[in-house]
């Protein structure tokens, strides 16, 4: 029930303001975290898997907190956060921040059904385009979507379509209304 946690600000910003009424919840509250990522993988697995991934891209190529190198393998975990994640936590919660998180595994995410990348902003554009055209390595946990039912929605910052175009991520963008978000679908 940290205000500085992801599930604080999914609840916050989604959950509620939704009206959605059943989530699993990764938390250790009260439960050593081993047991507590046993736990969720468990009712996951009950419940069938996850049909949508709603992920955010992180600035290092890390999915939920999947931070590098991170293999398709990796499981549901608690992780040491990398000082690049740190500092980009420390910009929506200042200085005090965990270093240390619980996060659904690589094995997890990319079994999910359908999978919803965002990605916002252009200190992400290296990132994406890493994602979009590179190799598959869990150096990049991000990639290793490729192949996999993902839709990737970006804003023209993160792909570099600030300026007139980018013949790296598909050429020139259509005139898009606000928000300028376009979607690229990969089979």
């Amino acid at each position: 029930d940290d205000p500085r946690s992801l599930w604080s600000w999914m609840e916050r910003s989604f959950v509620a303001p939704l009206g959605v009424s059943r989530t699993l919840r990764l938390n250790a509250t009260g439960t050593d975290p081993k047991r507590a990522c046993a736990d969720y993988d468990e009712a996951l697995t009950a419940l069938g898997g996850i049909d949508l991934a709603v992920l955010g891209l992180g600035p290092n190529g890390h999915l939920g907190f999947n931070e590098p190198p991170s293999p398709a393998s990796a499981p549901t975990r608690a992780v040491d956060l990398t000082p690049q994640s740190l500092a980009s936590n420390r910009a929506y919660w200042g200085q005090d921040v965990p270093e240390q998180a619980l996060t659904a595994g690589m094995n997890v995410i990319l079994a999910a059904r359908t999978t919803l990348l965002l990605v916002t902003g252009a200190h992400k554009r290296e990132v994406l385009r890493e994602v979009l055209n590179g190799p598959q390595t869990p150096n990049l946990p991000a990639s290793l979507l490729a192949g996999e039912r993902v839709t990737v929605l970006a804003d023209r910052a993160a792909l570099g379509l600030d300026e007139a175009s980018d013949p790296d991520v598909g050429g020139s963008l259509p005139d898009v209304n606000v928000p300028d978000i376009i979607q690229r679908n990969t089979p």
